[in-house]
């Protein structure tokens, strides 16, 4: 995410936005690159200065980025504030007189002030509680839907990434190893290490018959990584080959994966099976009479 909005400077390859090098950006079209890319916080209890009034924290953007009168920029907070939900007169607060959820929703409308084409989100809704996460999630969908929106979401959710994804790229130590369309990776899973994601995914149907993929051991030291395939001393279909040589993304029609024998053992396991077991249902019913 810091690569992407150049906070860091990459040490190898290249990070590319609407054709244009990032690396190659002097500061006068650095500062109109990060009008384009915003970012949303993990956190909203410490990403919003405790100092400011929400207004105050709204207007900065502006005035970073625009050359709006200050009656304008009034009134372009009040715009951003009822776009993700709030009143108004909420600019006159401070943060601390606001729910997670809320702080959550004025650091999108301030994140949306200079009108960017993207928006880093990294875990937006892994801090909120549950119930306030769908309200998030829908505000994303929707503002993006109504302005056009790119989101580079960052998630360990599965469930929350299934639900606002179009394309998904799973990472292990640092490394894509399987990149593809959101249904083909919840419904076609080609490298071990995402199926293992996928089946540590909660049911919702109690007893269900499932399927685990289970990695043992714990992850490497991203620091010191074992050589070849990262995920060889916790994978059951690694051979020779794994230990020594890093796999590259295979791309088949567009599914792209990481693994020297996905083509040999297909489908690590079965997908989960969230069916209820025979006589459950009629257990069910019992109960509802």
């Amino acid at each position: 995410g810091r690569l992407v909005l150049r906070l860091i400077e990459p040490t190898a390859g290249d990070v590319t936005f609407d054709g244009e090098q990032l690396a190659t950006l002097g500061s006068r079209e650095l500062r109109s690159y990060r009008a384009k890319a915003q970012l949303i916080f993990q956190d909203p209890y410490s990403s919003l200065n405790p100092r400011l009034t929400i207004g105050e924290t709204l207007a900065e953007p502006l005035l970073l980025h625009s050359d709006l009168s200050s009656g304008d920029r009034r009134n372009r907070v009040a715009e951003l504030l009822e776009l993700v939900g709030l009143r108004s007169e909420h600019s006159q607060r401070f943060p601390h007189e606001f729910s997670g959820g809320q702080r959550q929703r004025i650091a999108i409308a301030r994140a949306l002030g200079s009108e960017p084409k993207l928006i880093v989100c990294d875990e937006p809704v892994s801090a909120l509680d549950v119930s306030i996460r769908s309200q998030v999630l829908n505000l994303l969908r929707d503002l993006q839907q109504r302005l056009g929106l790119s989101y580079l979401f960052i998630s360990h959710d599965m469930a929350v990434v299934k639900h606002i994804a179009d394309r998904i790229a799973v990472m292990y130590l640092g490394r894509i190893v399987e990149t593809a369309g959101a249904d083909e990776i919840f419904h076609q899973p080609r490298h071990p290490y995402t199926h293992a994601l996928l089946s540590a995914i909660p049911v919702p149907t109690p007893m269900a018959r499932r399927v685990r993929s289970l990695l043992p051991g714990d992850p490497p030291n991203p620091i010191s990584p074992p050589p070849g395939c990262h995920l060889n001393p916790r994978c059951s279909y690694a051979a020779n080959r794994c230990r020594t040589e890093t796999p590259q993304l295979d791309d088949v029609d567009g599914h792209a994966t990481a693994c020297h024998r996905w083509r040999e053992i297909g489908p690590p396991v079965a997908p989960p099976d969230d069916s209820p077991p025979p006589g459950l249902e009629r257990l069910l019913k019992a109960f509802d009479r």
